[in-house]
C-alpha cells in the first residue's frame, strides 16, 4: 500500500514530461501518499491503537477465567465428596491408608470396571456421592470457568501478550519520529497519554499472567500432583480433564438418578397390584359423590324386620298360618323429616352448574300426530268410517 521510491520517482518524471497530460487515480493517491511525512509510522501507531482493545480482551478475559477456575475447584463441595469417595474405594481395593492421590487419575475412573457386573468405577462412585450426599450436585454445572479454560491454549496467549508489548514499545519510536514532522501538541499529548496507559496495562497484565501461572502449579500440588509433573503440566490440559470427568459425572448421576425413579415407580405399582381401581387415591370418592351417598342414605325408607312366615306340617288343606309382625324399630319421623328437609334447602339454593356436554336429544318429526295410510288401510275400515267416505262422495 505505501509506494516505494521508484514508483515516486517514475511519476514525478512522466508528470514533468508531459504536464497537460492528467494523472490517473491510481498515481494521483500514491502521490498524495508520498506526500505525507513519516507514513509508515503513522500506519504503524495507528493500527496499534485500533487493535489494541481487542488484543487486551484475548489476554484479561482468559486469565479472569484461569481465576475463577481455580476458585471453583477449590471451593465445590461436590469435588470434595468424590475424592473422598475416589480415595477410600482405592484404599479400600488396595488395602491402604493413604491420605490423598494424583488427581490425574479421575481420567482414569470411566474406564475402570468391576469384574462382577461389568459396571465402571465411575458409577459406584456416582451412587456412593448420592448416598452420602443428596444435596450434591451434577458437577459439571458448578465449573463453567474451568471449562472456558479448557478451550484457551495458554501459550498462544503468552505469546499475544508479549507482541502486544513489542507493539507498544515500536509505537513510542514511531511516535518520536513523528514529533519531528507534527506540530500540533494536542495530537502528540493525545497519542503519548494513549501508549503510556496502554504501557501500564500491559506491565499489569504480566504480573497478573505471572501470579496466575504460580497459582495454578500450587492448586496442582494441593491436588496431589508432585512437583515436577507440575512443570509439565499445561493449564489447558489439566482444565480439559477435569472438564471431560465432570461432563461423565453428570451423565452417570442422571443415569442413576433415573434408574432410582424407575425402582420407586415399580414399587409403588407393585403397592397397588390386586386393588380396584376405585381403591387408590386417583379414583377415590369426590366431595359431590360423598354429599350424594348421604342424601341416599337419609332418603332411602326404613327397613322393618318382619318374622318369617312358617307353614304348619299337619294342616294338609293348605292353610297357612300367618304370625303376628313385631313392632319394627323405627326412627323417630320428626328426625328424618328434619334432614330429608335440611337435605333439599341445600340442593335448591346450591347453583346449578352448566353441563360440560349438551345432552342429546331425540328428534321428533313435524307431522307426529299424522297417521299412516298403509297402516289404516291394512288394518281395514271400520263400519262409520265407510259411512263418512261414501257420504262425502
Amino acid at each position: 500500500m505505501i509506494p516505494t521510491e521508484e514508483e515516486i520517482t517514475g511519476i514525478q518524471d512522466a508528470l514533468q514530461s508531459s504536464p497537460d497530460v492528467a494523472l490517473g487515480s491510481a498515481e494521483q493517491f500514491l502521490l498524495t501518499l508520498s506526500s505525507i511525512s513519516e507514513l509508515e509510522a503513522r500506519l504503524n501507531l495507528w493500527s496499534f491503537k485500533l487493535d489494541y482493545d481487542l488484543l487486551e480482551k484475548e489476554v484479561a478475559d482468559p486469565l479472569l477465567d484461569l481465576k475463577d477456575a481455580i476458585d471453583e475447584l477449590k471451593k465445590n463441595k461436590t469435588l470434595r465428596v468424590i475424592l473422598a469417595v475416589v480415595r477410600s474405594i482405592g484404599n479400600l481395593l488396595n488395602n491402604t491408608k493413604v491420605e490423598g492421590f494424583d488427581i490425574s487419575y479421575l481420567a482414569k475412573v470411566p474406564d475402570v470396571k468391576d469384574t462382577i457386573h461389568k459396571q465402571s468405577l465411575l458409577h459406584h462412585v456416582t451412587q456412593c456421592v448420592i448416598e452420602k450426599n443428596p444435596e450434591s450436585t451434577d458437577l459439571y454445572s458448578e465449573l463453567g470457568a474451568l471449562t472456558r479454560c479448557s478451550r484457551v491454549d495458554f501459550d498462544i496467549l503468552e505469546e499475544t501478550l508479549q507482541g502486544l508489548e513489542k507493539r507498544c514499545k515500536n509505537s513510542w519510536d514511531h511516535l518520536k519520529m513523528i514529533a519531528k514532522h507534527e506540530s500540533k501538541a494536542a495530537f502528540r499529548s493525545r497519542l503519548s497519554e494513549f501508549l503510556l496507559n496502554s504501557a501500564q496495562r500491559i506491565i499489569t497484565l504480566k504480573v497478573i499472567h505471572r501470579r496466575l501461572i504460580n497459582r495454578f502449579k500450587s492448586t496442582l500440588i494441593y491436588f496431589g500432583a508432585s512437583t515436577t509433573t507440575t512443570k509439565d503440566t499445561s493449564v489447558q490440559s489439566f482444565a480439559r480433564m477435569l472438564s471431560e470427568f465432570a461432563l461423565e459425572y453428570r451423565t452417570s448421576r442422571e443415569r442413576t438418578l433415573s434408574q432410582k425413579r424407575k425402582k420407586h415407580v415399580k414399587g409403588e405399582r407393585n403397592r397397588t397390584r390386586g386393588k380396584m381401581i376405585t381403591e387408590t387415591r386417583k379414583f377415590s370418592a369426590t366431595e359431590e359423590q360423598l354429599k350424594q351417598k348421604q342424601m341416599e342414605n337419609v332418603l332411602r325408607p326404613t327397613e322393618v324386620q318382619f318374622e318369617k312366615r312358617s307353614r304348619s306340617r299337619s294342616q294338609k288343606a293348605g292353610k297357612k298360618s300367618e304370625h303376628v309382625p313385631s313392632s319394627p324399630s323405627v326412627t323417630s319421623p320428626d328426625d328424618v323429616t328434619d334432614k330429608i328437609m335440611e337435605q333439599l334447602v341445600k340442593t335448591a339454593t346450591q347453583v346449578p352448574r352448566e353441563r360440560s356436554t349438551p345432552v342429546s336429544r331425540r328428534k321428533r318429526s313435524r307431522n307426529s300426530q299424522r297417521k299412516s295410510l298403509r297402516r289404516t288401510l291394512k288394518g281395514g275400515l271400520t263400519d262409520e268410517e265407510k259411512a263418512v267416505i261414501m257420504g262425502n262422495l
